[in-house]
């Protein structure tokens, strides 16, 4: 197989920059631009000096060297840059993987309730493959265009959408309580981010309303084929990389933890990066580095609720880890290549 010809878009950022370390050892993408606004012209190790065994320098975005010399392109940019220039990209028979959000809501005045900008157009909504690979997997392999789910749900509805499948939850009941390290607010100056605002420090965060509940409640009500509303409240802990969710539903009926165990272990037998948790439960210190999300959960018979934990890293299986298994997908590779990367510890 012939290497693919790969730009990424945006790659000053955390996820960028992910992205830029995941492909350096990928053996069927070759990173052949990094592209932004701006930083155009500056050389990569003088925005990160870990890279300076790198030669790669910022080139600014032109429509027509970028469409004559990638095959596939990811999108690590803010809200509504990458609904600008996809529909040319695609038009151009170019395969896009979107991490910024603009393609995951289906509903136009959904998302411009939620990110507060105008949405892309509706026809390229309703053709954008949601990318959480393991529920996904056969419509992302002809996939165009794929939308990268966000840090949050992808945690939330890989540890979620088994018991909603098999409707074991009570829909009305679900709260997710949810903690992400810092580098989940991006790399841009903020005072909220100073290390003395941030350490020793643990703060919820958009409480009246988080932009991935959206996402959250229109993929969960998918698959549980009935109308899904949660509460959903993040914080922000103290650690530069890692989200760990901690949700809770009643049952509908009664349940042990080794029936769970036997549903979870077979809605996810053929998924490498989904392991489930029995001898110990979900750390976010378990997966750093590494692709995988980490799940575990306990039937509550006291309270008839169950308890569902997931752990990612929310760089790797959250953004840019995700996005290359939803590469390797679509262009035929096993989904792991390049990938297999062990967690990091201590």
């Amino acid at each position: 197989m012939l290497q693919l010809k790969t730009a990424i878009i945006g790659s000053t950022g955390y996820g960028g920059v992910e992205l830029i370390r995941l492909l350096q050892q990928h053996p069927e993408l070759e990173l052949t631009m990094l592209i932004s606004t701006s930083q155009a012209g500056v050389c990569l190790h003088h925005v990160y000096p870990h890279l300076a065994h790198l030669a790669y320098a910022y080139e600014d975005f032109d429509l027509d060297q970028v469409t004559q010399q990638v095959d596939l392109l990811f999108f690590a940019t803010p809200p509504g840059i990458s609904s600008k220039w996809t529909p040319f990209l695609i038009e151009q028979g170019k395969i896009v993987i979107d991490l910024s959000g603009d393609f995951r809501l289906k509903q136009p005045d959904l998302y411009k309730k939620w990110y507060g900008i105008p949405s892309a157009p509706e026809s390229l909504l309703q053709k954008a493959v949601y990318g959480l690979s393991e529920w996904y997997s056969k419509d992302i392999q002809t996939a165009s265009l794929i939308s990268n789910p966000g840090c949050y749900p992808t945690a939330t509805l890989l540890a979620l959408l088994p018991l909603l499948q098999e409707n074991i939850l009570d829909p009305s009941s679900i709260i997710i309580d949810a903690k992400s390290g810092v580098t989940g607010a991006g790399r841009s100056l903020n005072q909220k981010m100073l290390y003395g605002e941030v350490n020793e420090n643990l703060r919820p965060y958009k409480v009246d309303g988080h932009q991935h509940i959206p996402e959250i409640e229109q993929f969960a009500s998918i698959f549980a084929q009935k109308e899904i509303t949660v509460s959903f409240i993040p914080h922000l802990i103290p650690m530069n990389r890692g989200i760990l969710v901690s949700i809770y539903g009643s049952y509908m009926h009664k349940y042990t933890n080794k029936q769970l165990y036997e549903l979870y272990q077979d809605v996810y037998r053929s998924s490498p990066f989904i392991r489930i948790q029995q001898e110990a439960w979900p750390e976010t210190k378990a997966v750093q580095g590494s692709n995988y999300c980490d799940i575990g959960f306990h039937v509550d018979e006291r309270t008839g609720r169950i308890v569902v934990l997931a752990a990612i890293d929310n760089l790797m299986k959250g953004a840019a880890g995700q996005a290359v298994q939803n590469a390797n997908l679509r262009i035929g590779c096993l989904e792991e290549t390049g990938l297999l990367y062990s967690p990091l510890y201590p």
